[in-house]
């Protein structure tokens, strides 16, 4: 019989754990999160009925909570026990509404606990102290969802008929996307800027040397920019090599370095970024097991508090014992004399949680090797170390400043003068960086942290080495990473902790960004979206706009504001918004996104030529167009007569007049051969030059490879890769040697005679040998005879073997007959066996239950569509989405096929711009039609997956 207490949890996991901390009287079963969701349809929220809501149970919520009325009809008590935030106060009122609209459940007493740490005494001490269910939370979380539903749901459908080839807008994604998009335009406007820098190497009595700036000159303190030139920095140059060096000032100064506060969930999720080189979503998931606990000698433990939280303090306990850690194992004096306190700074913080922290701090990292996962005990490890540095003791840095001036010899006075400056930093004492030290993105130009410098004393000589001069553009600013793009939502006081993953995933999931090298880069489609949006909806994307509907959002769930007065004031301005586009045509949005992106796709030309000028007719003005099935594209205003397109991207060799102006770029000498190092630009892309050749000999070139830019190659690059091929290492399985280099088509492994293309993501001077060997095994797996062999065995679940494999489309999990892809953002080297049972499971659902006999392959994660039936052709590919009115739209002609390459409008794969054959006649227009709405998966606009934010 079951117990006559039911406590209730989103997943099962958590419920093994909690059933043991338990006695007998109790029975603890899983929601398996939502149970109920707003149905995917037109009308599931009715603002003119006061926002009424429809809810509907999951596809496989049905029998999870058959078995929960089950157990509560012969419970005296139901404890709601899903997480300590919105979303898991959410969960408990869809439960608890589910069970009173079910027959026999009158009278059961439902009540409300949560623990902020999954152990026994949390968990008892909740039993202990229930409460009701928030009402001021699940109000919010009411609100927030039907914004969402709202803006998805009304906005997406005019996207799909005013601009063919989208997918979906939502309230807080498209906001993210617009940043992403934006900093890509800052960076394509970038002009860099010369400049030079000079630097002498100076030394003592004792040979030590010292590597000082040029910081004065003739008595004027040098700007950046000061130093414009080659020829300003030969002429600096010269008078640094006939001065003579004395030191002029010695300025030491002690600062201390207090350490970073206990993680959030986006320091988190940063930090995972920068140091462990783990997605936001994988951050989460790892977390999440963490939170819900491990077997540790025959008792499941939660290792770390809740990991959905923008608090930043720790409560008392946890302090006492993180100094308790630090004494013993570190000494005395890397205790603080009084605990460290912090303050949650973020926007709109619900100071009720606690930072992430683990549960017990005497539970070192490496205790737990044998039960944790790799990434398991790696997010562990950063917890831990992050929590103990945060209560110890400050760091004590020497800062020290040295001025050096430069005088001709026998007079200070006479003849032109100069001051060099060398800085650096020593640590007296280590404190907290005996443990963690926070990562950064982006280390500037003049970092001299932990750089040394030999004691000297004022008036000291010092012998002249060589004097280098130093070329220098400014740089763009840099594009997001995961952990930058978080990191900026916060300050901005746009999602909250449990938004961010998801905010990212849809970007990526929608094809409107792409992880290139761990930074987003904005697809054309998303561009298109983020144009269209900011020309018609700008209101609905403005930073301050968003952030103040959060703030708006934290104030019903404080109490302090009626959720549907929110609701009715954002509802009256957007629908007015929409119903402003009704009369909308594509002409219209032709005219805007050709306006807003002209100047990105058709850059001024080094040779004065007019860029939108058609290069076949010579006589037409090249603009933006819309096909109803590829989406965008770019072509000739004299069609039918002229039908020149090209894809919606930016063509080469229109580069502004300023960059190719910087090349050839010198870099400096190579010290081996004496030689100038230079950057150039050929016809076929940037390369790296040693020398000038002679004797009818061509001098050492190799070119850049792809992600280096051109302008930001500095001389250690540069005779990095000039010095390729280099040795890897030795292959341990067969005792050859690997090589890396660049050739004809690019980065290449070299094994045993064969020859392996690096991927995007690896870098041919720094790809270690397991990555060589992971990369020469997966290309043996595509050969004939060898396609079954996997890269990893990942270990036995339920009698069944799961394998990582390469498959044609991408990595995938084999288990029995079942191939399941993985997704985008999962990262193949760090797959665990849960996380590809959980994947495999996915499909398997997917399929009906059915093993796939054909997985790896892009259509691996859906089951075959059925072929729509195709329709009758119309001339004209100008109209709307629907068909109609489209009198007044530009015609979109059909692609030559000699025209290159086009993104199709799903956007996974590229193909010819058209041929006469498939993309329709180029003189008539005609166009096969469309057996499926734009970007989406059937043929009704109302059948497509996910627009607005979920989260």
């Amino acid at each position: 019989m079951p117990g006559s207490n039911l406590v209730i949890v989103e997943s099962p996991a958590k419920a093994k754990t909690i059933n043991k901390y338990l006695g007998s009287d109790y029975t603890v079963l899983a929601s398996y999160g939502h149970i109920r969701d707003l149905p995917a349809r037109d009308g599931s929220v009715r603002p003119d009925e006061d926002f009424a809501m429809d809810w509907e149970l999951g596809d496989r919520s049905k029998k999870h909570l058959d078995a929960i009325v089950s157990a509560a009809k012969q419970a005296d008590r139901v404890y709601l026990a899903t997480d300590p935030d919105r979303e898991g106060e959410a969960i408990s009122w869809h439960v608890m509404e589910a069970l009173r609209a079910k027959k026999g459940l009158k009278g059961v007493d439902f009540q409300r606990i949560t623990f902020n740490e999954i152990t026994r005494s949390a968990v008892n001490e909740a039993i202990a102290r229930p409460r009701d269910l928030d009402d001021a939370l699940i109000q919010a979380y009411l609100a927030r969802r039907a914004l969402d539903y709202l803006v998805g749901f009304t906005l997406s459908p005019v996207l799909w008929r005013k601009l063919p080839g989208s997918r979906s807008a939502g309230r807080v994604q498209s906001v993210a996307l617009r940043l992403v998009c934006e900093r890509e335009s800052e960076i394509e406007n970038f002009r860099p800027q010369e400049y030079w820098s000079l630097f002498v190497e100076l030394k003592t009595a004792g040979g030590e040397t010292i590597a000082a700036r040029l910081t004065r000159l003739d008595g004027k303190k040098l700007g950046k920019f000061d130093i414009a030139d080659k020829d300003a920095a030969e002429a600096a140059k010269a008078v640094l090599e006939a001065l003579s060096y004395t030191v002029e000032d010695v300025e030491t100064k002690q600062v201390r370095r207090n350490p970073a506060p206990p993680f959030t969930t986006s320091t988190l999720q940063q930090e995972a970024s920068r140091k462990l080189g783990m997605g936001a979503s994988a951050t989460m998931r790892t977390a999440q097991r963490l939170y819900e606990g491990v077997d540790l000698g025959g008792e499941t433990v939660g290792l770390i508090t809740y990991m959905r939280t923008d608090g930043q303090q720790l409560a008392a306990e946890a302090i006492d014992q993180a100094r308790d850690v630090i004494a013993k194992g570190f000494g005395d004096r890397y205790v603080p004399d009084k605990p460290r306190l912090y303050k949650t700074t973020a926007k709109n913080a619900q100071e009720a949680h606690e930072a992430i922290r683990p549960t017990d701090l005497s539970r070192r990292p490496e205790s737990l090797a044998k039960v944790l996962n790799r990434d398991e005990l790696r997010l562990y490890d950063l917890i831990w170390k992050r929590t103990v540095a945060s209560q110890m003791q400050s760091a004590l840095i020497d800062q020290v400043g040295i001025d050096i001036a430069g005088s001709p010899e026998g007079s200070a006075a006479a003849g032109r003068s100069a001051v060099v400056r060398a800085t650096g930093s020593i640590v007296r004492f280590d404190g907290f960086l005996k443990v963690y030290e926070e990562g950064r993105d982006d280390a500037g130009e003049d970092d001299d942290a932990g750089k040394r410098l030999p004691a000297v004393e004022s008036g000291q000589r010092l012998d002249r080495g060589p004097v280098t001069p130093e070329q220098h553009f400014t740089q763009p600013p840099p594009r997001y990473t995961e952990a930058s793009l978080v990191k900026r939502l916060e300050e901005l006081g746009i999602g909250r902790p449990s938004t961010y993953a998801s905010i990212l995933q849809v970007l990526q999931d929608r094809e409107y960004v792409r992880l290139e090298k761990k930074r987003f880069v904005p697809e054309d489609r998303g561009r298109l979206v983020t144009s269209f949006l900011t020309s018609f909806f700008r209101r609905y994307v403005e930073y301050d706009f968003t952030a103040r509907l959060e703030e708006q959002l934290d104030e019903v769930s404080a109490g302090r504001a009626d959720w549907k007065s929110v609701l009715r004031d954002f509802w009256d301005a957007f629908s007015s918004a929409i119903e402003g586009t009704r009369d909308l045509t594509i002409s219209n949005v032709i005219d805007a996104l050709d306006a807003d992106l002209g100047p990105h796709f058709f850059r001024e030309r080094s040779d004065g030529r007019d860029p939108r000028q058609c290069p076949r007719c010579g006589q037409g003005r090249l603009g933006l167009k819309l096909a109803r099935q590829s989406g965008a594209f770019i072509g000739c205003s004299n069609y039918p007569d002229c039908t020149y397109t090209r894809p919606l991207e930016v063509p080469s060799g229109e580069e502004d007049d300023d960059q190719e102006a910087a090349f050839p770029r010198e870099l400096g000498t190579d010290p081996e051969t004496g030689l100038t190092v230079t950057v150039r630009k050929g016809p076929f892309g940037f390369y790296v030059q040693l020398g000038e050749g002679g004797d009818g000999e061509k001098p050492k070139r190799v070119s850049l490879p792809k992600g280096y830019e051109p302008l930001g190659v500095e001389l250690p690059t540069a005779l990095a890769l000039l010095a390729l091929p280099r040795a890897v290492g030795t292959n341990p399985n067969t005792n050859a040697e690997i090589v890396a280099g660049i050739g004809r088509y690019g980065p290449y492994l070299r094994h045993e005679g064969r020859y392996t293309s690096l991927t995007d993501d690896d870098d041919v001077l720094t790809v270690g040998l397991n990555r060589a060997m992971e990369l020469i095994s997966t290309t043996k797996a595509k050969g004939r005879g060898a396609a079954a062999t996997p890269l990893r065995e990942l270990g036995e679940k339920a009698g069944e073997s799961y394998t990582l494999h390469s498959g044609r489309f991408g990595p995938y999990v084999k288990a029995g007959k079942t191939n399941a892809t993985l997704p985008k953002s999962e990262d193949p080297e760090a797959l665990t066996l849960e996380r590809a049972v959980e994947i495999v499971e996915a499909k398997r659902a997917r399929d009906g239950g059915k093993g796939s006999k054909t997985g790896g392959g892009k259509g691996g994660a859906k089951a075959p569509a059925k072929k729509a039936p195709a329709r009758k052709a119309s001339a004209g590919i100008g109209k709307d989405a629907a068909g109609k009115n489209g009198g007044a739209a530009k015609k979109a002609p059909a692609a030559a096929k000699k025209t290159g390459t086009a993104k199709t409008a799903s956007g996974t794969t590229k193909k010819a711009a058209g041929t006469a054959k498939k993309a329709g006649n180029a003189k008539t227009g005609k166009t096969p039609a469309a057996g499926k709405a734009p970007g989406g998966s059937g043929t009704k606009a109302a059948t497509r997956a996910g627009p607005g934010d979920s989260a």
